[in-house]
């Protein structure tokens, strides 16, 4: 029975696919000749149309990806600087990113690069990782295999290959919106406000200035492509071969994505989310959002085992999520249509779903072996304040500007540039149709197989329906965590500016008004276009100055200080010393000198986090004796303490590293509502400078600067006073 029911589920979709190809031509035909207009001529006409629109879109892309570039080079003047200093522009993980890079590049073979990174026990002491693994370096692989597969060693140098991939991919993630706010409102008027958009609102729609190699950066182009097919994909009265087409795009952009980021998956089930609503309510066909179900199924099966059996992919919400959507399906395909129990379970339909997704995320987590993040669960606790902790790498977290509510500002940069009011604008149009749409077949009326201008019913589009509950979802995560703007304003920009170029939109408007005084399709389709262009001259008027100041002010990141150190360090110290110090200095040194570290700035690692925490100790209030352990323990033979830190003035007092510190160690005892700091020791930062017993029996300056303070650790403690 299951497999005769499959054969005539191919069967069905077979013949929709003939159906559609052979009513589609029949259809403009008919239209055409109503017109008065030839076939031939409307051929011409969508092939122009067709060409000039894609390349607006991939010149916007060029045009973005140069504009980068132009940038980047005015802010760090690259080509005038010294490797060593273009190499200090990569701060923080941005810093571990790049140096592997590095290292593959120095390798005498890929395969042999491959080997040290899996087995890699050069970077943190004590401690063998498999960095491709742990940290997602796949894109540094790709980069490394294409940088010397093309042959350009001799023609540009590594950096500059480096930082041009993850340009060209920020121009493919502009040309994906661009076409996915193309492919919703039929004009590419639409994708141009839409990068107009998105490089004025560039502070909100990426993160490229901050940190060039960061996984977001190079994995949502993939997303950004993928939910542009995705758009295709959804659309009623598709073709055969632009589906199949759409089909095979989302399969591989899903699963790329999937590779390049380790947090994808976390992205992927909020979108699974918006495809299960938007099946809930029967407003898609369910063979093509479960066919979208089975890519997911496919890309976490083969990443499981492209990523050394990652189980943090088998116990993923999204894994969970789709399982169970399988298994109710098949429940509510057993049953007999029209009976009792059928009509009770699809009523029940979300309900069952979500008990089965929790029961099974709970199974998976008990018997699946995992390293899932701890201190993930236990920061959404503290987050939404079902606990409170004096743990530092929980507050360290909570302290974080990302990981905070978005401020006002952001809201304001969003509205100066018109951005925000056209996008509640079109939203709450948009929220309203679907509404009615949802009202209707729940009273049983069917959805039109083809959905007119004349008809005012935006909602019943299921592309448009699930652009309308994904944005809502990235809003809702957006307006808890300040860092994952990123991934919502761009969608802000692309669903805006359909709306306001979309006639359907305009026109859903004036059915709900009842207009009489002037014809709505043609008001519709004037302002259709009137709009968008007031806007985008409005904003090249306000904008553009702004943008052409901006590249040609001349900028300059210069930091002597930590070229002074990297220098010292790779002139004075032994190629086998292990450094210690913050987590953002360690890696600049990984990279800058190829020296060993005792802590990395990441995050995803239990022991890395202890780690860090345990070295941060050296700008609390603890003895000599206790820092010499702690440092020992880890193999350090140097220490480095930064001013920048030890004497931080922060905006939020109780945010400083020290504060933290005090919190965690028990230094701090607050009473009705005053805190008051007690201790035996003073802070360490501040007094080994001293140069006193018992600090300079453990510890010896061998270097300093006015921004660090380097001190070799002894091996051999002298107690002479």
């Amino acid at each position: 029975k299951m497999s005769s029911g499959a054969v005539d589920l191919r069967q069905r979709k077979k013949q929709h696919c003939t159906e559609s190809d052979k009513m589609a031509p029949e259809e403009r035909n008919k239209e055409n000749s109503k017109l008065g207009r030839s076939p031939k001529y409307m051929l011409i006409q969508r092939f122009a149309k067709l060409f000039f629109g894609c390349l607006a879109a991939v010149t916007s892309g060029m045009m973005y990806a140069v504009y980068l570039s132009t940038y980047h080079e005015r802010k760090f003047w690259f080509s005038s600087r010294q490797e060593l200093e273009r190499e200090i522009t990569f701060q923080g993980d941005s810093a571990i990113y790049y140096s592997f890079y590095k290292e593959l590049l120095k390798a005498p073979s890929f395969e042999r690069g491959v080997y040290e990174l899996t087995h890699n026990n050069k970077t943190v002491s004590l401690k063998t990782i498999n960095a491709v693994q742990q940290m997602t370096l796949y894109p540094e692989l790709i980069a490394s295999v294409l940088y010397q597969a093309s042959g350009s060693e001799e023609v540009i140098e590594p950096v500059y290959f480096y930082i041009g991939i993850v340009f060209g991919l920020q121009g493919i993630y502009v040309t994906a919106l661009f076409v996915t706010s193309w492919v919703m409102s039929g004009t590419w008027l639409a994708g141009m406000l839409t990068v107009a958009w998105f490089i004025i609102n560039r502070t909100d729609t990426t993160r490229i200035d901050h940190s060039i190699p960061s996984r977001e950066n190079w994995a949502l182009p993939y997303f950004a492509c993928q939910i542009a097919a995705l758009t295709g994909y959804l659309k009623k009265n598709l073709n055969c071969s632009a589906e199949k087409f759409c089909y095979l795009l989302v399969s591989a952009s899903t699963y790329t994505f999937m590779m390049m980021w380790e947090y994808s998956h976390y992205l992927l089930f909020v979108q699974a989310v918006s495809l299960f609503l938007l099946d809930s309510f029967a407003l898609a066909q369910t063979e093509k959002v479960h066919e979208v179900y089975k890519i997911y199924l496919f890309s976490l099966f083969l990443g499981y085992l492209l990523q050394f059996e990652n189980s943090a992919l088998l116990v993923s919400p999204l894994l969970s999520l789709v399982v169970a959507l399988m298994l109710s399906k098949c429940l509510q395909m057993n049953m007999k249509k029209g009976t009792f129990l059928s009509r009770l379970l699809k009523i029940m339909y979300i309900y069952l779903v979500l008990t089965i997704t929790v029961t099974l995320n709970f199974l998976l987590k008990m018997f699946v072996p995992h390293k899932e993040n701890e201190h993930l669960l236990k920061f959404i606790e503290v987050k939404l304040g079902l606990n409170t902790t004096k743990n530092f790498t929980m507050n360290w977290l909570l302290c974080q500007e990302s990981l905070q509510a978005p401020s006002q500002d952001f809201f304001l940069r969003l509205t100066q540039s018109s951005l925000l009011p056209f996008y509640i604008l079109v939203l709450i149009i948009c929220l309203f149709s679907v509404t009615q749409v949802i009202f209707r077949r729940i009273c049983g009326e069917p959805l039109k197989e083809t959905v007119k201008l004349e008809d005012g019913r935006i909602g019943e589009r299921p592309e448009i329906v699930y652009h309308v509950i994904h944005t809502i979802l990235l809003g809702c995560l957006a307006m808890c965590l300040e860092g994952t703007k990123y991934l919502w304003t761009p969608y802000v920009c692309m669903l805006a500016a359909f709306g306001v170029c979309s006639p359907e939109l305009w026109m859903t408007l004036f059915k709900w008004l009842r207009l009489k005084a002037v014809h709505p399709i043609l008001l519709a389709l004037i302002l259709s276009m009137a709009v968008p262009t007031i806007i985008g001259f409005s904003l090249w008027k306000e904008f553009f100055p702004r943008i052409m100041t901006e590249l040609s002010e001349i900028q300059e990141f210069y930091d002597p200080d930590t070229v002074e150190l990297m220098t010292w360090i790779k002139r004075q110290a032994p190629v086998a010393a292990v450094f210690a110090g913050s987590p953002q200095l360690m890696g600049v040194i990984k990279l800058c000198t190829g020296w060993m570290v005792s802590s990395l700035p990441l995050y995803n690692d239990d022991d890395l986090l202890k780690r860090n925490e345990n070295i941060y100790q050296i700008y609390s209030k603890r003895s000599a004796e206790d820092i010499y352990k702690i440092l020992t323990s880890y193999k350090a033979n140097f220490l480095i303490i930064e001013d920048s830190i030890c004497n931080e003035v922060g905006p939020v007092r109780g945010c400083r590293v020290k504060d933290l510190l005090d919190v965690a160690n028990g230094h701090v005892v607050c009473e009705e509502g005053d805190s008051y700091a007690y201790s035996k020791y003073g802070r360490f930062c501040h007094e080994i400078k001293m140069n006193y017993s018992p600090y300079v029996n453990y510890f010896t300056r061998v270097y300093w600067n006015r921004s660090y303070f380097v001190y070799r650790i002894n091996t051999v403690i002298s107690f002479q006073s």
